[in-house]
C-alpha cells in the first residue's frame, strides 16, 4: 500500500512538471541547489574589506601539501643548499626504483638513460656535462637537490614538476649510476712537468 501511494505522488509530481505551455515558468525541486546560499567565488561581497568574495591568502601564507624551499637561484644559495639539506629519505629498493622511473621521465631526454649527457634532445641542444663525471660526484645531495629545484645553466628549474620526494629519489638514483660507472680514472701528471726522482725508499739513489 505504502509503495503503491509512493508511486501514485510521483506520478502526480511528473505530470505536474510535464506542463505543455512553454510560456509558463518551471517548477523547481530543490531550489538552492540552482540559487545557493553563499556567495559565489567573483560575486561582489559587502561582508569583505575589498568587497569581493574570493580573498587573496595572506602574506607568509603556505599551501597545504607544499614545503617551502627557502633558496634562491644564485650560485651562492647552490652552496648555502649543499650544506644544509640532507635527505628525508632513506635508501631503499623502492626509492630507487622510483627514482629511477623519475629521472628517466624528467632527466633522461637531455642527460642520458646512464647520465653521459647524450639524451635524445642531443645535439639540437647543447650537451649537459656528464652526471659520472668527478665534478658531479663531489656534489653534495643538497647542491643536486637544489639544481633540480631551481635549475643552472641552460637547465630549467624542475621544481614544479618534480614533487620534492621524487627529487631526493632522483639524487639516490644519481648516486647509484655513479656508482656503476665506476672509479674515476687517476688524474695524469700536469703537463710539463716530470716525475719526481726515485729515492732511496724507491730503489733509486739520494
Amino acid at each position: 500500500m505504502k509503495c503503491a501511494f509512493l508511486a501514485a505522488g510521483g506520478f502526480a509530481v511528473a505530470l505536474a512538471a510535464c506542463d505543455g505551455d512553454p510560456t509558463l515558468p518551471r517548477r523547481e525541486f530543490l531550489p538552492d541547489m540552482v540559487a545557493s546560499v553563499p556567495y559565489d567565488s567573483f560575486a561582489a561581497n559587502p561582508n569583505t574589506r575589498d568587497g569581493k568574495t574570493l580573498q587573496l591568502p595572506p602574506a607568509g601564507a603556505i599551501a597545504r601539501g607544499v614545503t617551502p624551499f627557502h633558496y634562491g637561484s644564485t650560485l651562492q644559495e647552490a652552496e648555502r643548499a649543499g650544506r644544509e639539506l640532507v635527505s628525508p629519505i632513506p635508501p631503499s629498493l623502492e626509492a630507487a626504483a622510483r627514482g629511477q622511473a623519475a629521472f628517466m621521465a624528467y632527466c633522461s631526454h637531455c642527460h642520458g638513460p646512464a647520465g653521459l649527457g647524450d639524451g635524445p634532445v642531443i645535439p639540437r641542444f647543447p650537451p649537459p656535462p656528464s652526471l659520472v663525471a668527478e665534478h658531479a660526484r663531489l656534489l653534495p645531495d643538497g647542491r643536486i637537490f637544489h639544481v633540480i629545484t631551481r635549475g643552472q645553466g641552460l637547465m630549467p628549474a624542475h621544481g614544479g614538476q618534480v614533487v620534492p620526494a621524487d627529487r631526493w629519489k632522483i639524487v639516490q638514483h644519481l648516486r647509484a649510476m655513479q656508482r656503476a660507472a665506476g672509479p674515476l680514472p687517476p688524474h695524469p701528471p700536469d703537463a710539463g712537468t716530470s716525475p719526481a726522482p726515485a729515492g732511496p725508499a724507491d730503489g733509486g739513489t739520494p
